[in-house]
């Protein structure tokens, strides 16, 4: 009795151990534990080589198109700047120029509708230099100087007939059209002085880590800009009081600028010129020949009535019997004192009653300070003069009456580039801007040689469009720099979901295996418990 009561509880006891290994290391439960040692593997590597071996990219560059509108001409010129921008300002640099064919637009007031094809011969070079996929968020911007402004005043109707025409135009282009607009001769001037210190470096420079910095007790450089229809000066003064509203704020790269700028409308190289002529037709008492000393030696030409005084700078000298296509003979004799004279003439000089703070025609200026950047028409002119850079006031005087004093004949000779309207024109110009510089603007033999006659500065032309490209970029919103992943987060964020439920679905298994394990092996023993 007692040896089968012994054999029932064994046998009793066998089932419950037999039932128990095979729940506790069956062969799905190594293969889930298996498989949650792999998901938290897979887990662990792609978050480390995600996170570990990202990348920081710029976001890349931004470009921008401004065309300069000017009195004679138009150019367009291609600006690029790092789109995560330096204290708020574009770091820009030119990077294409072109110049439109033909004359300026306001000469366009009478047909504004042919205007489209010069600008498009540039645009179309254009698209070629900025890629196809900035084409729809690079911005263009049109701002029109003294011919445009001259055109509004004589003819407002067709001013703005001028500027709708170019909005027509680049609706049918690619890129993103933010206006034209007429610019002031305060905002010509400060943008020319933007352009010229930016350029010269004393907004920014890069140190040895290669990064942009403010240069540290860097000076700042004046502006000379002398146009088609109008001139400006614009430096930061000695006094910082604001007078007769002549000063303007600019913020740039984080700093603060008090700028003097007087813009001299009438008073560029083309329309002075125009004035000139006009007052020798007007003292002459043959009205269809004159001669001008300004013009070379030999030299004759035909103008017309409405080349004198089609301009609204010369209106008031008009003679009566006024007729746009009466013709007047003019011939050069090419003599530098009389012409020195008569150029003279063109100032107002007395009306500043020798006060030191004043320029001509009775216009507030401070005395000048530090160096200039002459440009645009102070350049071309000292360069037919085969000058360049900084120079005496005795050498520019010294080439100036050499030249002035050359018949017609010897002018092609002496010139890097020949055109005939310049360059019978160059002893004018030479003369104007001598007084301009010197009884004007009351720069001196002591500090002439400051004064830096530059066309530009490493490949970017000295312009105002530059200056007016760096302003609006500080109304361009930055970019913020990119993280690149070796992954794309969308599988990374997949991969990752995916894995960590199967780690825990695995986990979930092997928990439930253990606990139905566990209570077996508890039933087994109450079960012998209850045998014995």
């Amino acid at each position: 009795m007692f040896e089968q009561k012994e054999m029932f509880t064994a046998l009793s006891r066998q089932p419950c151990e037999q039932t128990g290994f095979r729940v506790l290391y069956k062969m799905p439960t190594i293969v889930t534990f298996i498989f949650l040692l792999l998901s938290i593997a897979i887990i662990v590597t792609i978050t480390l080589v995600q996170w570990k071996q990202k990348e920081v990219i710029s976001p890349g560059v931004k470009y921008g198109i401004v065309l300069d509108a000017g009195s004679s001409r138009t150019t367009v010129y291609v600006y690029e700047w790092p789109a995560e921008k330096e204290n708020n300002t574009g770091v820009v640099s030119q990077t294409f120029k072109c110049n439109v064919k033909g004359p300026g637009i306001s000469s366009y007031g009478s047909n504004p509708q042919e205007i489209a094809k010069p600008i498009n011969d540039c645009i179309d070079k254009v698209k070629e230099k900025i890629p196809f996929h900035l084409h729809r968020t690079t911005p263009v911007y049109l701002g029109a100087t003294a011919g445009m402004r001259l055109l509004r005043l004589q003819n407002e109707s067709a001013a703005s007939e001028v500027l709708e025409s170019i909005q027509n135009y680049f609706t049918s282009q690619p890129f993103e059209f933010r206006g034209a607009q007429i610019i002031t001769g305060q905002e010509e001037g400060v943008y020319g002085w933007i352009t010229a210190n930016y350029l010269k470096g004393n907004f920014l420079e890069r140190n040895i880590l290669s990064t942009w910095v403010h240069p540290h007790g860097a000076e700042t450089t004046g502006a000379l800009d002398l146009g088609g229809a109008s001139t400006q000066i614009s430096f930061i003064p000695e006094e910082t009081t604001e007078t007769f509203n002549s000063t303007r704020q600019v913020q740039l790269y984080g700093y603060s600028y008090s700028v003097y700028t007087h813009s001299f409308q009438c008073y560029g190289r083309d329309e002075a010129e125009k004035k000139l002529l006009a007052s020798i037709l007007q003292k002459s008492s043959d009205k269809a020949r004159i001669e001008n000393p300004c013009y070379p030696q030999n030299y004759k030409t035909v103008l017309t009535m409405k080349h004198l005084y089609g301009s609204l700078c010369t209106a008031h000298l008009r003679p009566e019997n006024y007729n746009i296509s009466h013709s007047i003979n003019v011939i050069g004799t090419g003599n530098p004192a009389v012409c020195r004279e008569a150029v003279s003439l063109l100032f107002d000089f007395t009306s500043c009653r020798d006060r030191e703070d004043c320029s001509f025609n009775g216009i507030y200026q401070p005395n000048i300070k530090g160096n200039f950047v002459a440009f645009s028409g102070f350049y071309y002119t000292v360069n037919a003069l085969n000058l360049t850079g900084q120079f005496s006031l005795a050498a520019f005087n010294s080439s100036m009456w050499n030249f002035c004093s050359q018949s017609w004949n010897q002018i092609p000779f002496m010139l890097p580039k020949f055109d005939e309207t310049y360059a019978r024109s160059y002893c004018f110009s030479a003369n104007y801007i001598y007084h301009l510089l010197i009884h004007g603007y009351k720069f001196n033999a002591e500090n002439w040689p400051l004064i830096h006659f530059q066309k530009e500065v490493g490949n970017s032309s000295i312009a105002w469009s530059l200056g007016y490209m760096l302003s609006l970029t500080n109304m361009i919103p930055a970019e913020s720099n990119r993280i690149w992943f070796p992954m794309n987060p969308s599988l990374f964020a997949g991969l990752l979901l995916f894995f960590t439920a199967v780690a825990l679905l695995c986990l979930i298994f092997l928990v439930y295996s253990c606990v139905v394990s566990r209570m077996q092996k508890n039933a087994c023993h109450v079960e012998h418990v209850f045998a014995e």
